[in-house]
């Protein structure tokens, strides 16, 4: 998004509050802001709604781990916003840098998902908000297919899912 606004185009993000820990109103609306990005803050239920609208142009989401087949374990939530744009045929990219990517790990089936504690749900800043004693299933991560991903966005290029394995080439000849 930095490289789009130094090249001179016009761009406006909009970024999911990123529930439950709210990274994305926290951290990703305060960068956008610091580096004059223009943006605009949803709750995460929001998006498939302005996609259905037509207003948005494509999805770009991290990723905490990338497995060697291209799939992607990120933030909870990221697998549904990749069922959403594929619905709707909006492209979906992952940025990725290669250190995420763990070519070990044959696809996402592998990777151990974190399940957090209940008072991420169940508390606010320290305050309760869901009833004393209510089960709480708080997994922090999911893994979104490759077949649902446009392409991943490394420092070393832009790959297809099926092509990182040409990243393993290059790190071998650098």
């Amino acid at each position: 998004m930095r490289v789009a606004v130094e090249q001179g185009k016009k761009i406006q993000v909009i970024a999911d509050e990123t529930r439950p820990v709210l990274q994305g109103a926290r951290l990703t609306a305060w960068e956008l802001m610091k580096d004059g990005i223009p943006v605009t803050l949803i709750t995460d239920n929001t998006a498939g709604a302005l996609m259905k609208r037509g207003e948005i142009d494509l999805a770009i989401v991290g990723t905490d781990r990338t497995a060697r087949n291209g799939d992607v374990a990120n933030k909870i939530g990221t697998y549904s916003l990749a069922i959403l744009c594929k619905e709707h045929g909006i492209p979906f990219y992952v940025a990725a840098p290669t250190s995420s990517i763990d070519f070990s790990i044959p696809s996402g089936e592998f990777i151990p998902i974190e399940e957090r504690g209940a008072d991420e749900v169940t508390h606010i800043s320290g305050c309760r908000i869901a009833p004393r004693g209510v089960k709480v299933k708080n997994i922090a991560f999911d893994v979104t297919p490759a077949k649902y991903i446009t392409a991943i966005i490394t420092e070393k290029g832009v790959f297809k899912p099926k092509d990182l394995y040409k990243i393993q080439k290059l790190k071998i000849k650098n």
